[in-house]
């Protein structure tokens, strides 16, 4: 049986006891109804994996001590998906669940000449990446910024400097399947609103290196597009 997985904000290498904060200790304590002693793993979103015992049961500020750690490098080749922020927040943070259950290393949400909505609650969904991080049992929390507008995501030398680039769009072009890619390489894919992107943003694109891409013979919503190209690009 699988020991109860925890998230905490913060570990420091050597460290050898940790009190939880009042969420994760009341669940341990009230809801698992954990005693002195009984294992859990924790993880800091890192990679570091500890396990520990439970050192002092308090409700609201648990004690743990640190049995053992391992550190786990982060899964190679590294992937982020930069994606419209989309109208329907339901189904911008159910994109962001299932990118985080499969793998997917950087989340950015773009605000396009088109996206009907240029914010969001950073802090829900933080705990979203968090929940599906320990559902999926994972270590590599996935990197998420505020939202960027498109003009300057595109010039932003951190991605352009990716191996790989591709953006999606509806437009009736010439385009190369994603599944044809080299699979050894970081890689960046681009995704828009409702309303695709603009032809001037697409041709801005094209122009800092990234290549158009089809994800399949169908025209996919803007969340489904994103845990398509998830796929395609994290699982080999």
């Amino acid at each position: 049986m699988q020991l109860p997985f925890f998230y905490i904000s913060e570990y420091t290498p050597g460290e050898k006891n940790i009190v939880l904060d009042e969420n994760n200790s009341r669940h341990v304590v009230q809801v698992l109804r954990m005693q002195t002693g009984e294992a859990l793993h924790l993880t800091d979103g890192k990679g570091h994996l500890l396990t520990a015992g439970i050192a002092n049961p308090h409700k609201k500020h648990c004690e743990v001590s640190i049995t053992n750690t391992v550190f786990l490098e982060p899964c190679h080749p590294r992937v982020t998906i930069a994606i419209s922020l989309l109208k329907n927040a339901s189904r911008f943070e159910w994109f962001l669940e299932k990118a985080t259950e499969i793998g997917v290393a950087a989340i950015v949400p773009l605000v396009s000449e088109r996206t009907e909505k240029d914010r969001a609650k950073t802090e829900r969904l933080q705990q979203i990446l968090i929940s599906a991080l320990l559902q999926s049992r994972q270590v590599w929390l996935p990197q998420m910024p505020e939202p960027v507008k498109y003009a300057d995501f595109i010039k932003a030398p951190e991605y352009l400097s990716i191996s790989q680039k591709f953006i999606a769009h509806c437009l009736e072009d010439e385009k190369h399947s994603l599944k044809d890619r080299p699979t050894d390489e970081d890689s960046i894919l681009l995704i828009g609103p409702e309303g695709d992107f603009t032809t001037e943003e697409i041709g801005t694109a094209l122009a800092n290196g990234y290549q158009p891409v089809t994800l399949g013979a169908t025209r996919l919503r803007t969340e489904t597009a994103g845990v398509v190209a998830a796929a395609l690009l994290c699982v080999q």
